[in-house]
């Protein structure tokens, strides 16, 4: 569905097991930030009004995602922990056009649809491999939804800028992504 060109190694859910109040955790800052991402896309299009109305509702999708980690965080006995930044995500951050306002605004949907692609991919990962029942149909759940973001992201980005021009950029982030997620996959988070 999303045609990632490098997928995740199954070794990096034992990886993330190993210290799963680390991966909640982590889990939990990529909610927010992710709603906060879905909050800037509609300052950016007050004036398409299905953008901002669908954007509001996966921000509000996404502050549940981040609700429900932080009641399995809790359930465990463990703790939120401070916000850390992703470093997967400000290396995509670097690929976006900075040149006119349409351009910026289809690869910021563009990075939102990558990160969401690589989130679902990462949470079928963990569904498959992680032995933690709850754990598993928790994050069988958030595949789905996160799916379904991908598909607005990049659907919004298509309406945008047209079907064949947000394809071949897609297909330069598919490549750029690629590269940038070889480097990760060894530590206790989402991302990484």
């Amino acid at each position: 569905m999303f045609k990632l060109k490098l997928p995740t190694d199954p070794r990096w859910a034992n990886i993330a097991e190993e210290n799963i109040e680390e991966i909640l955790t982590d889990h939990a800052w990529c909610e927010q930030k992710a709603a906060t991402n879905a909050i800037t896309l509609f300052t950016m299009l007050p004036e398409q009004t299905h953008i901002v109305t669908e954007l509001l509702l996966i921000a509000q999708e996404e502050l549940e995602h981040l609700r429900l980690v932080h009641e399995i965080i809790k359930a465990r006995g463990y703790t939120l922990g401070r916000a850390r930044k992703d470093d997967y995500v400000n290396d995509l951050a670097k690929f976006i056009i900075q040149g006119s306002r349409q351009d910026l605004i289809i690869d910021r949907m563009l990075f939102a649809a990558m990160i969401e692609a690589r989130s679902c991919e990462r949470f079928k990962v963990l569904t498959e491999t992680i032995k933690d029942q709850e754990l598993k149909e928790f994050y069988h759940e958030l595949m789905v939804s996160e799916a379904g973001h991908y598909t607005t992201f990049i659907g919004f980005a298509r309406d945008l800028g047209g079907i064949e021009k947000v394809n071949q950029r897609w297909e330069q982030w598919l490549n750029y992504e690629a590269k940038v997620i070889q480097s990760y996959g060894k530590s206790h988070t989402i991302h990484g």
